[in-house]
């Protein structure tokens, strides 16, 4: 049965409509996350050279064990923005006479295929083969493994249980954003730390091996958990809660999002169909280019990386600059029937974040080629490409709300100044200084890499409470809808 329905997705996915373009943007998908792959696996042989340096004066496995912790919270928190909910999958086979712990199987095993998965395996495993075998023993080694293949089990049905919980009960929304910031608080007054935490368990399981068999135990039971509370709620009303059944698009891979997937696709064919909005982005395509003036060897030497900086941050972010500052222009001639109609302002929102994020990271696997110049670009670059998927697309778009000049969608956007007013002009500037108010305090003590450290991390946290920013923007742009749609009326 299991095999049936595998290939019922194959089949599904190849007949689909735009299949050429969804099988494009996979093969390019792929092509990331198998260079990420080979980051990680880097970074998993050179690891303890890279505790050293940034931590000369501690002991490396008490770095690498506070360390293991400390990822998986953070993996938790990237699969709750990211991780798709697979529960669609299994729609058109509830009215047939197939048992239910067959589908709640299928569902449970199609979300092991994901990305997150695979990464500690390439980060963590190299590091234990090389190190924690040779001072502890290969059954401590393998008992690591172990640990770091229950752990992420355990956040991928974790992180599915309490994204189904809360479809259901938005409570669980909330006291779970509460108890981020109070651990966050924690964390920052040093009342409480997840690394020492970390460092003292899996120093114990160094010590004592057996000790690592919790956490295939707490794998179990969050898979338990989750595969009884589909049992219980295999029903069409419960796994369509919050998620909308939608009409076939031209790019399915969009689909994974719910409703702001299929608007970033409506976005997509308006970027294709209109002269001024594919001009503005094909325009931006030819920034990639930066990089071959700002990146001099002679700066990569003194680890330099003020310009670099502003290079970085255009070439990944183009798109939300470029495309971005007219984000309501490009539908300034149907604005009222937005108004009107009954599409989620929220939905929107999250399009143009998607969109952002699809088009930033894009941009950054294609820029990533300078790094053959030297590695310390891509350092610059991905402190960059987080900076550019979690503040700058959150300012631009506030500031666009202050923009209410309609756009000509026929015109080019060569000398074109229509749409253009002092808002849009002003808000690059914000994008391009921020960085610079993480990186230049640090540059001054002598720490350049911990000031793109800092850019990256702050971005980090930008992107991982979207929520909270989106609900600020919609009430940015509920108090402006109205000045906005009269000034769209002016043309």
């Amino acid at each position: 049965m299991l095999n049936t329905f595998l290939s019922h997705q194959w089949k599904g996915f190849f007949r689909s409509r735009g299949k050429g373009t969804s099988i494009a943007v996979q093969i390019i998908m792929g092509l990331l996350i198998l260079y990420l792959l080979l980051c990680a696996l880097a970074a998993g042989f050179f690891m303890d050279k890279l505790i050293h340096q940034f931590y000369p004066d501690r002991i490396v496995m008490d770095v690498f064990n506070g360390l293991i912790l400390y990822y998986f919270a953070m993996e938790f928190l990237s699969r709750m923005q990211i991780q798709e909910l697979p529960t669609l999958a299994i729609v058109p086979y509830l009215h047939l006479k197939i048992p239910k712990r067959k589908l709640v199987n299928f569902l449970n095993i199609r979300a092991l295929f994901s990305p997150f998965n695979i990464f500690p395996m390439f980060l963590f495993f190299p590091f234990i083969i090389l190190n924690v075998m040779g001072s502890y023993g290969s059954f401590a080694g393998w008992m690591y493994m172990l640990a770091i293949l229950s752990l992420s089990l355990f956040n991928n049905y974790l992180a599915l249980y309490v994204k189904r919980l809360s479809i259901s009960n938005t409570r669980f929304v909330i006291i779970g954003f509460l108890v981020l910031i109070a651990l966050g608080l924690l964390e920052y007054f040093g009342v409480f730390s997840i690394a020492a935490v970390s460092n003292q368990v899996f120093t114990s399981v160094s010590e004592q091996p057996l000790i690592a068999l919790v956490f295939p135990l707490l794998a179990i039971l969050v898979f338990t958990l989750n595969a009884s509370y589909l049992r219980n709620n295999l029903y069409i009303e419960e796994l369509r809660a919050g998620e909308e059944k939608k009409s076939s698009t031209d790019y399915p891979f969009l689909d994974r999002f719910g409703a702001a997937g299929q608007l970033a696709a409506l976005e997509i064919k308006l970027i294709l169909r209109n002269k001024r909005s594919k001009s503005t982005v094909s325009k931006g395509l030819l920034f990639i280019f930066y990089g071959l003036l700002f990146y001099k060897q002679d700066e990569l030497a003194q680890n330099n990386f003020a310009l670099m900086l502003f290079a970085a941050v255009f070439m990944t972010g183009n798109m939300v600059l470029l495309y971005g500052q007219f984000m309501f222009g490009w539908q300034s001639s149907e604005f009222d029937g937005l108004l009107s109609n009954k599409v989620s302002v929220r939905n929107f929102f999250k399009a143009k974040l998607l969109l952002f994020t699809l088009a930033s990271t894009v941009l950054t696997l294609v820029v990533s080629l300078y790094g053959f110049i030297s590695w310390k670009i891509l350092v610059v670059q991905f402190a960059a490409y987080f900076f550019s998927i979690g503040i700058a697309p959150i300012v631009v778009m506030y500031m666009a709300t202050f923009n209410y000049k309609a756009i000509d969608m026929k015109s080019g956007s060569s000398f074109n100044w229509q749409g253009v007013g002092a808002t849009s002009m002003l808000m690059s500037l914000p994008v391009f200084l921020i960085p610079y108010l993480f990186y230049v305090p640090f540059n001054m003590m002598g720490k350049p890499f911990w000031g793109l450290a800092a850019l990256g991390i702050a971005g980090l946290i930008g992107f991982l409470t979207r929520s909270f920013w989106i609900d600020v923007l919609v009430n940015a742009f509920n108090k402006r809808k109205y000045k906005i749609a009269e000034g769209f009326r002016k043309k």
